[in-house]
């Protein structure tokens, strides 16, 4: 299994997993990422992000690139590549966000790279369906990582908890929880759906 980080190498790798230092920024490093797979693969996680507040009135062409770049480009280049790599039976999940139905101020760039990707991950149920690969969306909402306190504030956050029909904010577990399923056997018959990990969240 190859796992990327963007930044510092974990202090505890996990066993049987090799770390690439791939900052999805740049696309040159998505070779770097399947040249560790050239053997096949069986579960593609398209899981890195990036946020942007930023005003339509206020964008900038270098903002737009950026933020398509990370969420929408090098995701969607990774499916491609993968693809030949997948064997049959093989699963792509990507990690999209609430924000694609609840859309607020300054997100545009956000809501609508991740929306993209959203309608990639559609597509290719379709197309790689006949080799019994599963394709799946999962959408989280407030969930407690260090980007949603970049851009939120201590009462916003509290606000999201209290919205929620549990309570509180999500973990990156319960997302984990949910790709977990999705890649499984058990989650076999699920494709081409975007699932909401939302603890509830309503707006």
């Amino acid at each position: 299994m190859v796992f990327t980080y963007a930044h510092q190498e974990p202090a505890d790798p996990v066993p049987g997993t090799v770390g690439v230092r791939a900052d999805q920024a740049d696309l040159g490093n998505l070779a770097a990422i399947f040249d560790r797979v050239a053997g096949g693969l069986d579960i593609l996680v398209n899981n890195a992000g990036t946020v942007s507040q930023t005003t339509i009135a206020d964008l900038t062409v270098a903002e737009i690139d950026r933020v398509f770049t990370v969420n929408f480009r090098f995701p969607l280049l990774a499916i491609q590549a993968a693809v030949p790599l997948l064997r049959d039976g093989g699963r792509i999940v990507n990690i999209s966000t609430l924000n694609t139905v609840a859309a607020g101020p300054g997100l545009s760039l956000y809501c609508a790279s991740k929306a993209a990707l959203e309608q990639v991950a559609a597509v290719a149920a379709k197309e790689l369906g006949p080799r019994g690969i599963t394709v799946n969306t999962v959408s989280p909402g407030a969930t407690d990582t260090e980007m949603l306190r970049s851009v939120n504030s201590a009462e916003g956050l509290a606000r999201a908890a209290e919205l929620t029909a549990l309570g509180r904010l999500g973990t990156p577990a319960d997302i984990a929880a949910v790709v977990a399923f999705l890649v499984s056997a058990d989650g076999g018959w699920v494709t081409g759906q975007n699932i909401r990990a939302t603890g509830g969240l309503d707006f």
